[in-house]
């Protein structure tokens, strides 16, 4: 294993800030006993401002790499090579921008379904993590693998859940809806 460079550190940091700000509404939905805890408190309090460090540290990562690496950014394979991350780097950028309370006013509902992306930077991190470290793993690697794998199992688990409950409450308005109609025989 390799020793992690500085940009691999930072980009270590930025994942472990990003899974930070996912961990809240799953942790509460998947193991609701942590509710009675304040961690999902704290961590939704300062969710934003974590993001906002998962973002900084995003961008040094990106620029330490673009450095080190000297991109064509002139070159479409560039943009094919990287594409994981730039993508990634796009998500986090928009979701910076609009982490804030005027944007949270001004885009109302929208705000909500914007910050949705925040699922898809998930799954392009892995695929990020797992194509760009291949063959040349750090003492991170394994971690930030198992860090990301982890949280996103959690999130299918919690889309799961949510389903679940949605179709019980479907299922409970149904059997109401048919109780009056069966007691008027």
């Amino acid at each position: 294993m390799d020793t992690a460079p500085l940009d691999n550190i930072l980009g270590f940091l930025a994942l472990i800030s990003y899974i930070v700000t996912l961990s809240p509404t799953i942790l509460r939905i998947v193991f609701p006993e942590v509710r009675q805890t304040s961690i999902p408190k704290i961590l939704l309090k300062y969710r934003r401002h974590i993001g906002i460090f998962a973002f900084f540290f995003a961008l040094a990562h990106g620029f330490f790499l673009v450095q080190k690496r000297n991109f064509d950014f002139f070159d479409f394979k560039t943009y094919w090579i990287y594409c994981q991350g730039v993508a990634t780097f796009t998500i986090f950028t928009i979701l910076a921008i609009t982490s804030n309370d005027w944007s949270v006013k001004r885009l109302k509902k929208n705000w909500k379904k914007l910050h949705q992306l925040t699922y898809w930077a998930m799954f392009l991190l892995i695929w990020h993590i797992w194509d760009k470290m291949s063959g040349h793993w750090t003492y991170l690697t394994p971690i930030g693998i198992v860090a990301i794998s982890g949280i996103t199992v959690l999130f299918l688990v919690r889309l799961w859940i949510e389903h679940q409950n949605k179709q019980q409450k479907m299922n409970g308005k149904t059997s109401e809806l048919k109780l009056p109609a069966n007691s008027i025989k």
